[in-house]
């Protein structure tokens, strides 16, 4: 009886080591994870620094030839090491008009390709001899230092690319700690086997699990070095390593998805290419999947002396084999499927138009947010683009209120005037909610780590933002001092009523001039400004001397006069915003070019 109980004593005791070792490599793992996925944030950012404003500018200039975008899409996601950010961005730019939907799709593959050299890195210096443990991740990191201590604010965004290499060195090597101990745990490695035991369905299955897996940490590059860890330590075989690879490929196409959620038409259209690109690389991939594994297993025989499907108990088994298999696969995968699709993005292209069908935008008279949201954080410096978007956005409200005042003057009667008066006060209700939701997005965007060029567009913004939301203010104060005259049964003779016009229209082409050139701060047209400005102020200081001599003269009431002056210095005082919004991004323009 007490051998019993001492027994079932010593069973119970190590189920509760056997959980406590497992909840350890859960943490473990956790922890590997962060940094590794902290690493890769902090690379992307320090790259995007370096060159996030040519990156954007060079995506802008993408033609409708799928070659030069195909290249572009490869290059800037090599460079910035996201190809999440990269089709963002892209979003992003057709989002906002800057992109065609056909150079959309060549980036997008050309992304899918840039993300390759994750791989490879991990590869080549992040597993077993190569990653050196811990010797190289430090030599990287004191490197790293000498740039960061410059002073310079481009050699501090190289020190942190390296610095972040080095942490994302750092992971993997503790990644392989917690991995490499899964053969005390014969439970978990059984239910791998018995996926693995159900032929091409299994790879089906562990497709399904790696996009599944992708999806809720948000990062294929993760899921990938989790992968080559698991291979390179043997607990899952080639295939499902492919598998699992070609999952993360659907997985990673969430990010876009996401960011699409708040676009419009055009933009979730862009979203939706790069998830049919990856769906039907798969699909491609899966028709050729046996001898594309054998002419693998042929590449990698000769590189390495050892077959990827070689046994551990194999003399010849080389267990660097099946990450370079795994790596090689990646490449030939992402590089063929572009290949073949790239003759199809007219058929792509037919495919997202079913997906998501057009329709009438949202009335103007509502709030809404079309280039930003929460789920664009990812990447700091890039979405100062989706800001500049809105801010556009913002401009083209503000006009669109400024062209409601003439009809406050011609309305035939009280319904027709207090439905303007309505709309002009919906309108100055949204600038006030546009006004606050931009700059909380960018304050949170400021609060990261930026580069000087990043904070002092931010600046400019946020300056900019403040005058758009002054305007349409101002533009609601000429509505309730019509108001207030029509009340009032203060009448304007045809006289003082050109005159009004003629200051509506002069303030008008100021406005033109002020949006004009928030499209393109790089080429502010401040002559054109400072010419309308002029006018304005002339034209005001020529109709206050009219004034006042017609006060002197008796001419029209007090009442008459209080309402007329009150409209032409409103006018007047909405130009000098105007002109504000050319003189920030100008200034922005010459901080940039010091």
């Amino acid at each position: 009886m007490v051998f019993f109980v001492l027994l079932q004593r010593q069973t119970t005791r190590k189920k509760h080591m056997e959980l406590q070792n497992i909840i350890l490599v859960i943490l473990n793992l956790a922890g590997a994870l962060a940094i590794f996925l902290f690493a890769m944030k902090l690379m992307s950012e320090g790259l995007q620094k370096i060159a996030g404003s040519k990156m954007r500018s060079v995506l802008k200039h993408i033609t409708g030839n799928p070659v030069s975008g195909i290249l572009t899409g490869t290059a800037v996601t090599a460079a910035i090491q996201s190809s999440s950010a990269t089709t963002v961005m892209v979003v992003s730019f057709v989002n906002a008009g800057l992109l065609s939907l056909a150079g959309a799709v060549a980036v997008i593959m050309g992304a899918n390709i840039g993300t390759t050299v994750t791989a490879w890195i991990i590869t080549l210096f992040g597993l077993g001899e190569g990653a050196g443990g811990f010797s190289l991740p430090m030599l990287l990191a004191a490197v790293s230092l000498f740039f960061i201590f410059s002073g310079r604010d481009r050699m501090k965004s190289i020190g942190q690319t390296v610095i972040g290499l080095a942490l994302l060195l750092v992971g993997m090597e503790l990644l392989q700690k917690p991995l490499a101990n899964l053969d005390q745990y014969p439970e978990f490695l059984h239910a791998l086997s018995t996926l693995s035991d159900f032929g091409f369905w299994s790879i089906l299955i562990f497709v399904a699990i790696g996009a599944i897996l992708t999806c809720v940490v948000q990062a294929s590059a993760a899921m990938m070095a989790i992968t080559l860890v698991m291979c390179y330590n043997g607990w899952i075989g080639f295939d499902v390593a492919v598998a699992l690879v070609m999952g993360q490929n659907i997985g990673t196409t969430i990010t876009a998805n996401l960011a699409a959620l708040v676009a419009n038409a055009a933009g979730k259209k862009a979203a939706r290419a790069h998830l049919v690109f990856n769906v039907v690389g798969v699909i491609i991939t899966l028709i050729v999947f046996s001898p594309l594994m054998r002419f693998i297993a042929y590449l990698t025989e000769n590189m390495t002396g050892s077959s990827p499907y070689a046994s551990i108990d194999d003399p010849l088994y080389n267990r660097e084999s099946v990450p370079l298999a795994i790596s090689l696969f990646h490449t030939i995968f992402n590089v063929g499927n572009t290949i073949i699709l790239a003759f199809f993005i007219p058929q792509i292209l037919k495919i997202v138009n079913w997906m998501v069908k057009s329709k009438e935008e949202e009335s103007e008279d509502e709030f809404r947010l079309t280039y930003i949201s929460g789920n664009w954080l990812s990447t700091a410096e890039l979405n100062l683009q989706s800001a500049k978007s809105e801010i556009e956005e913002f401009s083209k409200r503000v006009l669109r209120m400024y062209t409601f005042l003439p009809g406050l003057r011609t309305a035939k009667n009280d319904e027709e005037f207090d439905a303007i008066m309505a709309r002009i006060a919906k309108y100055e209700e949204i600038t006030d909610r546009m006004e606050m939701e931009i700059s909380k997005f960018l304050t949170k965007v400021g609060s990261g780590d930026i580069s000087v060029h990043a904070s002092e567009r931010i600046s400019t913004m946020l300056r900019i933002i403040d005058n758009l939301e002054s305007i349409g203010d101002i533009i609601y104060q000429i509505a309730m001092t019509r108001q207030s005259k029509r009340e009032d049964a203060v009448h304007f003779d045809a006289g003082l009523n050109a005159n009004l016009e003629q200051m509506r229209q002069l303030v008008q082409q100021a406005l033109d001039v002020m949006d004009r050139n928030l499209h393109d701060y790089d080429h502010v047209d401040l002559d054109a400004a400072y010419a309308a400005e002029h006018t304005i102020n002339a034209e005001r200081d020529r109709l206050r001397k009219q004034h006042l001599d017609a006060l002197k003269l008796g001419v029209y009431d007090y009442a008459i006069g209080n309402a007329y002056s009150s409209l032409y210095a409103l006018y007047e005082k909405l130009g000098d915003y105007v002109i504000n919004v050319s003189e920030a991004i100008d200034n922005s323009r010459k901080h940039t070019e010091d």
